[in-house]
């Protein structure tokens, strides 16, 4: 942040505090992960209703910066990211990744205690139950604290009823599905349900800030649930990439007609011994079943002392119809 600048005065001229929007609500995981990543003084928070308000408060300049998660270590990619990274329709021409953060995820099951049925046991759906098919069935890691025959609907966000799959269906099978734009979200809807009846996969602080019950603890399928969230900015920070490890993400399409398109794409990093860490397609909705992909790697064209970078993106013009540059930042987990 650029410090006060100084009026002919010689008085200092106060400069707006810089905007991170966030995916939110209040209390959603994204705005826990971005709170986690700048000093919470020199910024103002402000929460989006959805993905595609984040990017567009960057793009329009209105937020300095944005986060929104990526990917999760159970789950996969977020597809309503990923999709916006596509930007088919030239949305977002000026956006780019400056920064990552990875945040451990721990999901609570929350709504409303039933009055009736408190000291009721849990019961298992019957997915647990060994059968011919599967004999050794996978159990949840946790189970209810309190009855949850009362649940008629589950709300939350599609990422999170991913990462609790094996809890679902041991306890929540059948229950009707409701995917929403986040979990805090879905927290503040079972809030505002009067019949008592939806419940919702959601952080423990959310149940804290909206007042409600905590119906079971740590229902992901795995202890290690991490998402990763992407910083993004407006225009391109060249001093962005500041350690020896850093990454980088391009976007990119090829000649689906062309044998062996993708592994000669995939053998220009491999010829600058560049390491590939991720790799995600999304339909490009130009041609069926043609994709636009999403590659990233270790390295940066803003930090290549050695060029092998700039080597292997300048190699990509022989395979690729369009290639697009959409960041590089310092690797959290390199560093």
């Amino acid at each position: 942040m650029d410090p006060p600048s100084k009026l002919s005065n010689g008085d200092e001229e106060e400069l707006p505090t810089p905007i991170v929007s966030f995916l939110g609500p209040i209390s959603s995981y994204t705005h826990q992960a971005a709170l986690g990543s700048f000093e919470a003084d020199r910024y103002d928070y402000r929460p989006e209703i959805t993905i595609p308000d984040v990017f567009d408060s960057v793009q329009s300049g209105e937020a300095a910066l944005g986060v929104v998660p990526f990917e999760n270590s159970t789950n996969g990619a977020v597809v309503f990211t990923l999709e916006l990274l596509a930007d088919r329709h030239h949305r977002y021409p000026d956006i780019t990744v400056c920064g990552e953060a990875y945040f451990d995820v721990s999901h609570c099951l929350v709504g409303r205690k039933c009055a009736m049925s408190t000291t009721d046991s849990p019961v298992m759906s019957g997915a647990c139950t060994p059968t011919m098919s599967t004999p050794a069935p996978l159990k949840p890691r946790t189970s209810p604290l309190h009855s949850v025959k009362h649940v008629k609907r589950l709300l939350s966000h599609p990422q999170a009823f991913g990462q609790c799959e094996t809890f679902l269906g041991a306890y929540l099978k059948g229950v009707e599905r409701i995917d929403v734009s986040s979990t805090s979200r879905a927290a503040e809807m079972v809030k505002e349900d009067t019949t008592g009846t939806s419940a919702a996969i959601a952080s423990k602080l959310a149940a804290e800030i909206h007042d409600i019950d905590i119906l079971a603890r740590g229902i992901e399928d795995r202890e290690d649930n991490t998402t990763r969230f992407f910083v993004l900015r407006k225009g391109t920070d060249v001093s962005a990439c500041k350690s020896s490890k850093t990454k980088t993400l391009i976007s990119f399409t090829i000649d689906h007609r062309t044998p062996g398109a993708l592994a000669s794409v995939l053998q220009c990093f491999q010829i600058a011994a560049l390491n590939l860490t991720s790799i995600n397609s999304r339909p490009t909705k130009v041609v069926p079943f043609q994709y636009i992909f999403f590659v990233e790697f270790e390295g940066s064209r803003l930090n290549d002392p050695t060029g092998r970078v700039n080597k292997a993106l300048g190699a990509l013009g022989e395979y690729v119809q369009h290639w697009r540059w959409l960041g590089s930042w310092d690797d959290k987990l390199g560093e």
